[in-house]
């Protein structure tokens, strides 16, 4: 049972909206939705009726600045953090209603899926995924709603399992069509645009070339403008895309800050971002 006219066949799109996209990461602000991105979001994704869909979301502001004071990264250190990992779940989950909340307000059939009920880190990476809830999910003609979250680590007693890892290992298992990340700049540049203001947008890049660029772009310092960001920013969000490149998956980075970028990038739309591209 599937919804009639689905745009994009049997291949799934996974789609993530950023942190900074959803959420106002200003420092030590505390959480703060972005209610008219969430809202103008759910309401880009309803009407573009690509299915099968996988939305995964970043935590921004609801996780962050919590992971952060509890040094969540460092894994397990002291009985003390126990009550900040808890928190930090409960936050994150709380983003996660508003996001799913919007997109059944608009007519979609979303189900929140907490990673730390499916996945297992090691060393903050997935050793274990339940990828079954997911199939039927969509085989149901349901839109599983997934996002960054604190996980069990098999190693550190638990990790921060980000969405961009996640939304990678989604496409890899889902053999996706596509991945689209909504961003809050145009897409991919040169240097930070909000740091240096020569830095120039690059189109189009393949996967050779993303790799060259991680090896030599200053984009690899740490993001001044939000020192809290525990998953790697933009640096983290590019190395994890290069493994859904490797295995022929189109990424395209689009500014999800703009009024229907994130629409007709799920319309297919080319030229709105950054198209990152399989091969060298």
């Amino acid at each position: 049972m599937r919804p009639e006219n689905p745009r994009i066949g049997e291949k799934a799109t996974v789609i993530k909206l950023g942190g900074s996209v959803v959420t106002k990461k200003a420092q030590f602000a505390g959480p703060k939705p972005n209610f008219l991105a969430i809202r103008r979001l759910a309401d880009e994704i309803i009407r573009a009726k690509v299915f099968p869909l996988v939305v995964v979301h970043g935590a921004g502001s609801f996780g962050h600045q919590l992971a952060f004071k509890h040094r969540l990264m460092e894994g397990f250190q002291e009985p003390s953090q126990l009550i900040g990992l808890a928190e930090t779940h409960r936050s994150v989950m709380e983003l996660n209603n508003l996001v799913v909340r919007e997109l059944i307000l608009k007519g979609m059939a979303a189900f929140s899926m907490p990673p730390s009920s499916l996945a297992l880190t090691r060393k903050g990476r997935i050793a274990h995924f339940s990828l079954e809830p997911i199939k039927m999910a969509l085989n149901l003609g349901i839109t599983p709603v997934l996002f960054g979250d604190v996980v069990y680590d098999e190693i550190s007693g638990f990790s921060i399992l980000s969405g961009d890892q996640l939304m990678v290992k989604l496409a890899l298992e889902l053999k996706a069509s596509r991945i689209i990340v909504g961003v809050d700049v145009d897409g991919l540049y040169t240097a930070d645009p909000r740091l240096n203001p020569q830095a120039q947008l690059i189109r189009k890049a393949t996967a050779e070339e993303l790799r060259s660029f991680l090896l030599k772009t200053s984009i690899s310092t740490p993001n001044r403008s939000f020192p809290m960001d525990v998953t790697g920013g933009m640096l983290g969000k590019l190395q994890e895309v290069l493994k859904a490149l490797e295995e022929g998956i189109e990424v395209k980075l689009v500014n999800a800050l703009k009024p229907n970028r994130v629409y007709r990038a799920l319309m297919g739309e080319e030229g709105l971002g950054t198209n990152l591209l399989p091969g060298g």
